[in-house]
């Protein structure tokens, strides 16, 4: 069953906006966006919440997303949300057929 994961990464001094460009520059996002069972992941800032970056990231499984979080890059993503000092609130929405 596909679902979407809503994280919504927040600190101080833009830092969620800078962790979200790091990702990008460092290829990490593309790099998930081609495992398999991705089907989207892309970052938004919200227009009401400067300090906040949300990350909306689909997957075809629930296998899938755990294959991603055993993944090397996973240890790259928790060093890079610890360099910016990111609280995460997650949602999960399933696929409703």
């Amino acid at each position: 069953m596909a679902f979407t994961v809503n994280i919504y990464y927040t600190g101080a001094n833009d830092s969620a906006r800078k962790f979200a460009e790091e990702m990008k520059e460092s290829g990490l996002v593309e790099k998930i966006r081609a495992e398999k069972g991705n089907l989207r992941y892309e970052y938004f800032l919200p227009m009401d919440d400067p300090q906040t970056v949300l990350l909306i990231d689909a997957w075809e499984s629930q296998e899938a997303l755990d294959l991603h979080h055993r993944s090397s890059m996973m240890k790259e993503i928790a060093a890079l949300r610890e360099k910016y000092h990111l609280k995460m609130r997650v949602q999960k929405f399933s696929e409703i057929k």
